[in-house]
This record gives C-alpha cells, sequence and structure tokens, in this order.
C-alpha cells in the first residue's frame, strides 16, 4: 500500500509539474497544437485539459486591440496595456517631396472563430503582417496625392479616405480575420517652413478679417449717424411745416375777420 501512495504522490506531483491543463480567459481563446498541427477549432474561456509534450495550447487575445502611432518623443506613454501597442508615428513625403510625419490611432480585433486559421497562416504576429503594412502602406498611398500646406484644409476628406481604405483592404482579405472598428488621424506634424507659411498665411488671413470687420463698424456707424440726421431733418422739415401752417391760418382768419368788419360798415 505505501508504495501505490507513493507512486500516486509522484504522479500527482509530475502532472502539477507538467501542468496538463489551461484557463481560457474571457476575450480569449485557445489554440490546441498538436504534434505541430493546429486544430481548427478554437477553446472557449473556461478549464481545458491537454496532454504534456505531445500537444501545447496557444492564448489568443480577442478584445479590441489598439496601435498607435505616435512620434519618437511621446512613444514612452501608452505602453501600459497589452492590447495597445504604440509604433513609430508614419513618415512619408508629399506630392513635392517634403517630409511628413502621421499620427493615427487603429482599433481592430480578432475573430474568435477564424483565429487558429489566422495563426496557422500568418503567425503571432499576424498584426504586423496584417493591420500594421496595411495602415502604412494606404496613408502613404492616401497622403502622397497632397501637398503638405493642403493637408490640414484636407484633414477630415484624408481621415475619411484612410478608414475607407484600410477598412476596404482588410476585408479582402481571405477569411476575413480581423474586423477594423475605426481609424482615427490624430495629428498631422508639418515641416517647420510650411508650418511658418500657414501661420503666415492665417495672421494675413486674421488682419484682413480685422480690417473687414472694422469696415464693416464705420460702415454701420456712418448708416447710424445718417439715419440721426435724416430724422433731425425730417423733424426740422416738420417743425417749419407747422410754424407755415400756423402763420397761413391765423393769416386767414384774419383776412376773414377784416372782410365781416369791411361788410357791416355803411357809407
Amino acid at each position: 500500500k505505501s508504495g501505490l501512495i507513493y507512486i500516486l504522490i509522484f504522479v500527482a506531483v509530475i502532472l502539477f509539474m507538467a501542468k496538463p491543463f489551461v484557463i481560457i480567459n474571457s476575450g480569449e481563446v485557445g489554440i490546441k497544437v498538436t504534434t505541430g498541427k493546429y486544430e481548427t477549432i478554437p477553446l472557449q474561456p473556461g478549464f481545458h485539459l491537454y496532454i504534456p509534450v505531445i500537444q501545447k495550447v496557444i492564448t489568443v487575445d480577442t478584445k479590441v486591440r489598439l496601435i498607435n502611432y505616435k512620434s519618437v518623443e511621446d512613444m514612452s506613454s501608452g505602453g501600459y496595456d497589452r492590447g495597445i501597442r504604440v509604433n513609430p508615428a508614419i513618415n512619408i513625403l508629399d506630392t513635392r517631396g517634403l517630409p511628413v510625419s502621421i499620427e493615427l490611432t487603429v482599433q481592430y480585433k480578432l475573430l474568435p472563430h477564424g483565429a487558429p486559421n489566422t495563426i496557422a497562416t500568418w503567425g503571432l504576429s499576424w498584426e504586423d503582417k496584417i493591420v500594421n503594412t496595411k495602415v502604412r502602406e494606404i496613408v502613404r498611398d492616401v497622403i502622397g496625392k497632397y501637398t503638405a500646406e493642403n493637408l490640414p484644409q484636407k484633414r477630415q476628406e484624408i481621415a475619411n479616405e484612410i478608414q475607407k481604405q484600410v477598412r476596404a483592404k482588410i476585408e479582402l482579405i481571405p477569411g476575413k480575420p480581423v474586423i477594423l472598428d475605426s481609424v482615427e488621424l490624430r495629428d498631422i506634424e508639418l515641416p517647420a517652413k510650411i508650418k511658418a507659411k500657414i501661420e503666415e498665411l492665417q495672421a494675413e488671413k486674421q488682419n484682413v478679417m480685422i480690417a473687414e470687420q472694422q469696415k464693416e463698424r464705420a460702415k454701420r456707424e456712418a448708416e447710424r449717424k445718417a439715419e440721426i440726421a435724416r430724422g433731425e431733418a425730417q423733424k426740422r422739415r416738420i417743425e417749419a411745416q407747422g410754424k407755415a401752417d400756423q402763420i397761413t391760418i391765423e393769416a386767414q382768419a384774419q383776412a376773414k375777420a377784416n372782410k365781416i368788419i369791411a361788410n357791416s360798415l355803411t357809407s
């Protein structure tokens, strides 16, 4: 009996050290690999057993994930979550060859039911191969059609076009392994001389706007004064007319009185 107990204890220790089980959390799926072959049905959240040495389980995150494309000086922040990746900003050239830096945030998630096939096809670096390369390629194509100084004015149009093309490109991938939630254009960093030129133009526009406002105020003030002058003139005309009418009425009354007196007199 003691020998049997030792055997059971030995087996328990071996099982504990080999850990022939895995716990899949919510928002994840497991991919069981048997002698190098990926099983097509993913393991759902919960407790699962597998055979050590012969089998292994790869855990894959299926929650919403983010890639933040940031400038180098800002890349230290934002790496606090495994679901958030920080990549360098996308540096490209405009139509005239001037350098432009684009900062984006891309939200996406891996489809759970197709995860085994996705990992088998693209590997564990599927994000770089499916999402990152497509985003960089499309941003270069879209931004390359504009001049640097026009980018701020076309910001919304550019953001919509990038998101539309990235979504279409990802949906064309066989099996549709990834769902794209959104592509947000956060910042467009222009060359220093272009920024200075834009600021100069904005200052000129502001000066013109101020001059127009001053002109409009002067016009309204002149109209107000003219209206007051017209009112005063009308007032004086009415007063003069009133006095003239009064004199006329008095003269007519006096003439009538004289006529009555003259008619009443005899020779």
